[in-house]
């Protein structure tokens, strides 16, 4: 059985997602949960503590952990998809019936309400695009891609395909629809680079 907690931030989960972080107060929190207010301010400070308890476990969003100095550009591609569909599956979990706005809402909302949110994505992402720029000169060495790239733009567009699965999640609605086309996309960017 869950503990306390987790059905606390579970539940906190449902209503910031289908509301907005402005909507949802505690008093919303603790009705909906049939919980005290007393009981809830047991396990969070305040609305903020709990809003970035939801986002920490509902929004799992990482780097592609490789080995940068020995892995493939076409194997990191593939391991580019996989996460990314590893993802979506935590975030969205198995059911393909969502309304993705929300979940963008969601994100704007951790953007605005979360201190530190935005600080620890850009770190992320910096580190991804470094990544793929490590993995783009060892692939120019062994001359699995053509060594006329700008190393810097191609790792940009690996990570900016990545983000333009939001768009994709908005138009189809669909996890498998939008992994289908950040395959095609990467698969056709790595084709373009080969040699």
């Amino acid at each position: 059985m869950k503990d306390t907690r987790d059905i606390i931030i579970d539940e906190a989960y449902k209503l910031f997602l289908n509301h907005s972080y402005e909507a949802v107060s505690i008093s919303v929190i603790s009705d909906a949960i049939g919980f005290t207010k007393g009981a809830l301010y047991h396990h969070f400070r305040n609305k903020e503590e709990l809003f970035r308890a939801v986002i920490d476990k509902h929004f799992p969003i990482s780097i592609v952990m490789v080995d940068v100095d020995n892995i493939s550009l076409k194997e990191y591609t593939s391991a580019c998809i996989e996460h990314t569909h590893k993802i979506l599956k935590a975030i969205f979990g198995s059911d393909e019936k969502f309304i993705p706005v929300n979940y963008l809402s969601l994100i704007a909302d951790s953007f605005r309400h979360y201190k530190g949110f935005s600080e620890n994505k850009t770190h992320i992402i910096e580190d991804a695009v470094k990544n793929v720029e490590i993995i783009l000169k060892y692939a120019i060495k062994r001359g699995e891609v053509r060594s006329d790239i700008n190393v810097k733009i191609v790792a940009l567009q690996y990570f900016s395909l990545s983000i333009g699965l939001a768009g994709d999640l908005i138009r189809n609605s669909s996890i498998e629809s939008a992994i289908k086309s950040l395959k095609g996309q990467l698969n056709q960017l790595y084709y373009l680079l080969k040699k």
